[in-house]
């Protein structure tokens, strides 16, 4: 009968870390394998050394190639698939032979760990076991005494070997993150950190639990010393906040600094989360006050002690003055707008107010979402594929005879048009008088892409003749997205009618 193949996580380096399931594994198995660099020295053997046996067969799996380079003719990747090949066969010899094989991993086995090569080539043919061990990211929380995530926090475990926007955006996004495989890796990681607006806060932990650890804020630390065993942490932001006195939800500490404050004003998609920019999320997550339309409000998921000031849709001003007053006392401030903060929306408020003296020292920032234009033309196909004007048909901020004359320009200059806040409950008659004023400028059939609640429970995109846009079916949830004379509206074999204007306009 073949022998059974085990996986053996062994912990994150000290010895009395090791599972008791682990030393029993070792003790009785036949066969010991480790890995290890060409100098001979193993990490995970000098874990498990004091179990091994003067009698056991002991098989070092000796890497070709580690940070050097290779001549060999597949590069890197090709020297490491044939090592790994030809170390399963080995490991396949024993196994054959009756003998139950231990296959050594520092930490835990399927974490990033080598003995996962070895699993992928052997344990569809052999009985196997994998003894989970502690993770290097378990054991850097607790040197730390830092907790990693608490209640709905996310936690982020990145290889540090990812390119640097990519970290960037991952670690501006998530509540908490650890960092793994520092080494020759840590510059572009610690860069990575800064742009994320993370670099405060994050620490650094150099071998957890082994001979040689060190602790230190990772902003201190400087490249010449990281070795590959080493991480970043981003702690839990919700356990860094002061335990409340009484019951209740946690209230943060009036911050001392003015100079911390800012305002950053968010743009949060058509709906919800899915349409979120990882850098929308890391300033929705890093902030002391939410301010907003509560509607928009109700998007953002509740975190420990932050506060949210929700107001009526119709208070712009006062919502950005509101917003710049709490940053003006040292407050990190998120006014949370829908679609573009840029379109039609929260930015043009917040920064008039910030344009005033009594704010011209608040920083003020501002983050750009996915317009309603955008994903109502993604959802019908590529209406806007070529030149576009948006408007907004509400008369409240501006006379309806100047609305009438630019839809007159835009649909004499044959553009396409997107139609923002077209009707409401008290707004009914703009979208017929709009209908008019286009149909003298395109024909009956122009196609029209009416898109309601887009990414929303209550989605509804359809298409339809300019000539038959009924106002009866558009509210203020509503984005219309108008053709030129050369967008077309087709059919496709599974029912599926799209929309699209062509990049390449007819020569006159």
């Amino acid at each position: 009968m073949s022998g059974k193949l085990y996986g053996v996580g062994l912990g994150p380096g000290d010895p009395s870390l090791m599972t008791l399931r682990a030393v029993e594994v070792i003790t009785e198995a036949d066969v010991v394998a480790y890995h290890s660099a060409r100098h001979g020295r193993s990490i995970a053997r000098s874990i498990a050394a004091k179990h091994l046996r003067a009698d056991h067969v002991e098989e070092p799996l000796v890497y070709p190639v580690t940070t050097e380079t290779t001549d060999h003719p597949g590069g890197y990747q090709g020297a490491m698939d044939e090592f790994y090949a030809r170390a399963a066969a080995r490991l396949a010899a024993h196994l054959d032979a009756g003998r139950t094989v231990a296959v050594l991993a520092e930490g835990d086995p399927l974490f990033y760990g080598s003995y996962m090569h070895m699993h992928k080539r052997l344990a569809d043919r052999y009985d196997t076991e994998v003894i989970p061990g502690v993770t290097s990211v378990s054991a850097a929380a607790a040197r730390l005494g830092t907790p990693l995530a608490e209640g709905e926090e996310v936690l982020t475990i990145l290889p540090g070997t990812l390119p640097e926007e990519e970290l960037t955006a991952r670690l501006a996004a998530t509540d908490a993150a650890v960092v793994m495989k520092l080494g020759r890796t840590f510059p572009k990681v610690r860069r990575a950190l800064d742009s994320a607006e993370r670099l405060e806060g994050a620490r650094y932990v150099e071998r957890a639990t082994m001979a040689g650890e060190r602790l230190a804020d990772l902003a201190d630390v400087t490249e010449e010393s990281v070795p590959y065993f080493s991480v970043a942490v981003l702690p839990s932001r919700v356990a860094a906040l002061p335990v409340p006195e009484r019951t209740g939800p946690a209230t943060p500490a009036e911050p001392a600094d003015p100079a911390r404050g800012e305002v950053v004003v968010v743009g949060t998609g058509p709906a919800g989360p899915l349409w979120l920019t990882p850098e929308s999320r890391g300033a929705l997550a890093a902030a002391d006050d939410l301010v907003g339309y509560t509607t928009y409000l109700d998007r953002v998921p509740v975190r420990p002690g932050q506060l949210r000031h929700g107001s009526d849709n119709r208070v712009e001003a006062e919502r950005a003055e509101f917003a710049l007053q709490l940053a003006r006392r040292g407050r990190r401030v998120a006014v949370v707008s829908g679609g573009d903060p840029g379109v039609f929306a929260m930015a043009t408020a917040v920064l008039e107010a910030a344009s005033e003296a009594a704010y011209a020292d608040v920083r003020v920032r501002v983050l750009p979402g996915v317009t309603a234009a955008n994903a109502a033309a993604a959802r019908a196909g590529a209406p806007l594929g070529h030149d576009y004007a948006t408007l907004s048909l509400s008369d409240r901020l501006k006379p309806w005879e100047v609305i009438a004359e630019r839809l007159r320009a835009a649909a004499a200059a044959d553009l396409v048009l997107a139609l923002y806040n077209p009707g409401s409950h008290s707004r009914t008659w703009q979208v017929g008088k709009a209908r008019e004023l286009l149909l003298e400028h395109r024909a009956p059939d122009t196609p029209v892409v009416v898109a309601r609640d887009v990414g929303g429970s209550g989605e509804r995109v359809r298409i339809v003749r300019l000539a038959d846009l009924d106002p009866a079916e558009v509210d203020m949830r509503t984005i219309l997205l108008v053709g030129s004379s050369q967008t077309r509206a087709v059919r496709r074999g599974d029912g599926e009618e799209i929309v699209w204007t062509p990049r390449r306009y007819p020569e006159a």
